[in-house]
């Protein structure tokens, strides 16, 4: 098996943009794979994709070449960049305690581009996350979606503000007397809030009423009622997923359902529901809310046509993240094929958290996201020996 990487950063530079990657199999995500493939990436964005025989590679352009060629991995949901590796209260910002509900609270103003495990996922070809704030309280904050590089929030950046993020269940309670305390609690101040929002969203506009003083909270679920943006809510045990897609139902807002550790208890009403789901990582505890995790969840849900991604999600404990690569690996020994298993973590993926015009795909006019890996993907072996965002080599680490 020959890898070649043609340049490494130190020699082609950070601003290097016009490239050309070529591999035994490419994996386009947009339709079969090409063998003895090319992609071509001029000004960051793809120009062009196909066999090798058919591109020809301007005598000017970088080239780097290895045995699979995959889109860059779109993590569904993440909280890298808010949590830190050193797992100490100085690199956790994931969740804010003093209150229950706090959907005001922007991931882009916690967010640390310069966090080593940005750098430590990227190595195994994860280019965008969508990542902020976790479990631990009712209404947490937001989440948004970033490229694994830049040096400031600004430059890493593409969706400021993609979900509001909401916990049911064990994942959602408050520390000792505090409220919420039970799950009926929980949902009678998510309710109580969007019943805020309702009325500050039909008195918006009234010539006869004075503008009301500004509410970050119920602004943030004004845009939750607008469709703006969804709602993410971590949900795991049966009766708690029942109730997210209760209240979506009738408040009419954009859900997303994460975790879904008992979904196969509720499948055929998930599959009605129409909701996608970012599925549990395999590698979470099984205990408690999530004793009931399987191995096969991501193969139930696509037999039922249940739109799905992956995610690394958030541990609690060292390590701080997992690796999307491995879920996906895991999923494709558990009933996915290979191209199932890829698209959770490209295209699909991309198109759960509204990113598919720029990302997830191997597609002229997309961004220049690139995995090259010496072997499959999915297999304990293979490293991920170069990661490309946007036309730039990021990361070279044999991972």
């Amino acid at each position: 098996m020959r890898v070649v990487i043609a340049f490494l950063l130190a020699s082609c530079g950070a601003s290097a943009q016009n490239l050309a990657v070529q591999g035994k199999t490419v994996y386009t995500m947009a339709g079969a794979a090409i063998q003895n493939g090319t992609v071509l990436i001029e000004n960051g964005k793809i120009a062009q994709v196909g066999p090798a025989t058919q591109i020809k590679v301007p005598s000017d352009y970088e080239t780097v070449s290895a045995t699979v060629v995959t889109p860059g991995l779109v993590d569904a949901h993440s909280t890298v960049g808010l949590t830190g590796y050193l797992n100490i209260p100085t690199d956790q910002d994931q969740v804010e305690r003093s209150t229950a509900v706090q959907p005001e609270l922007r991931a882009i103003d916690a967010y640390d581009p310069r966090e080593r495990l940005i750098e430590w996922v990227r190595s195994f070809g994860i280019t965008t996350m969508n990542t902020g704030h976790g479990p631990g309280a009712l209404v947490t904050g937001q989440t948004m979606v970033v490229k694994t590089r830049g040096k400031t929030v600004e430059e890493a950046v593409i969706v400021p503000a993609a979900t509001v993020v909401a916990n049911l269940g064990e994942q959602g309670m408050a520390e000792r007397t505090k409220s919420p305390g039970t799950r009926g609690k929980q949902v009678a101040m998510l309710r109580g809030e969007l019943i805020k929002a309702q009325a500050a969203k039909g008195s918006a506009g009234k010539k006869d009423k004075a503008p009301p003083e500004r509410n970050l909270k119920t602004e943030m679920f004004v845009k939750v009622l607008n469709g703006e943006m969804p709602m993410l809510v971590t949900a795991n045990r049966a009766r708690d997923i029942m109730t997210a897609i209760r209240l979506a139902k009738e408040f009419n807002f954009k859900l997303i359902l994460d975790g879904c550790a008992e979904c196969d208890l509720v499948i055929d009403e998930i599959k009605a529901s129409g909701y996608p789901v970012i599925i549990h990582p395999t590698m979470q505890r099984a205990s408690g809310e999530t004793e009931n995790i399987s191995f096969e969840t991501a193969a139930h849900l696509q037999a039922k046509g249940i739109p799905f991604a992956l995610q690394s999600g958030f541990e609690g404990y060292v390590p701080k993240t997992r690796v999307l690569l491995f879920e996906a690996g895991f999923a494709a020994a558990n009933g996915l094929t290979f191209d199932q298993a890829l698209a959770s973590v490209t295209i699909n993926a991309a198109k759960l958290i509204g990113v598919a015009n720029r990302v997830g795909s191997l597609e002229a006019g997309k961004d220049g996201d690139v995995a090259l890996y010496d072997g499959d993907p999915f297999e304990y072996t293979t490293h991920c020996v170069g990661t490309v965002i946007e036309g730039r080599m990021v990361s070279t680490a044999k991972q």
